[in-house]
């Protein structure tokens, strides 16, 4: 049985889009994206954005919603893949890219551009978030002053996967996930 995630800001405010219901596909809820769009307002609105391990695609349809010039949304799973391209044409967006890839092999080539905003949300208990974080700052994806959100699973440790210039700006626990919000500063 298939499942919706809504958005809740901007042009496409209160649209609903299917998820499938899939192993390991655990959509944003409205609370935390309440919380992590709260803390981009500042940057948000023209920016460009790359959505990791995109699932449900919550995440980039909310920024794209808001006002982000261009998402780029990365999904390995084909089936998820095909239903994120649906969910697109549904609401008429050329802000949005979506590709079906692996994420870690995606970014583990030179970038072919830079971000404003990166999300970091993989499957919980996979180890996919140090590898991410590694190729973002060795292949030269993100921009300078870049904001990095990153959920994680309680517990997990993102002490010794950070890189030293990226600055810890906001944090908070929901149930069973931690978010964290980073801005990466000139090193």
């Amino acid at each position: 049985m298939n499942g919706s995630i809504r958005i809740i800001g901007g042009k496409w405010r209160g649209r609903k889009l299917t998820v499938l219901d899939k192993q390991g596909l655990r959509p944003t809820t409205d609370r935390i994206k309440e919380t992590l769009y709260n803390w981009l307002m500042p940057v948000i609105h023209g920016s460009h954005c790359l959505d990791c391990f995109s699932g449900s695609g919550s995440l980039g349809f909310e920024a794209a919603s808001r006002g982000a010039k261009n998402v780029t949304l990365l999904e390995k799973d084909k089936q998820v893949a095909t239903l994120l391209n649906k969910n697109k044409q549904l609401i008429a967006s050329d802000a949005i890219d979506i590709y079906h890839t692996d994420t870690l092999k995606w970014l583990n080539k030179p970038a072919s551009k830079q971000f404003d905003v990166v999300f970091i949300d993989p499957p919980f208990h996979q180890s996919l978030v140090a590898k991410a974080v590694s190729q973002l700052e060795q292949n030269n994806w993100l921009k300078p002053s870049a904001y990095i959100y990153i959920e994680t699973e309680i517990g997990y440790d993102l002490t010794t996967y950070i890189p030293t210039h990226w600055c810890l700006h906001r944090e908070k626990t929901a149930g069973q996930v931690h978010s964290y919000l980073f801005i990466r500063e000139d090193n």
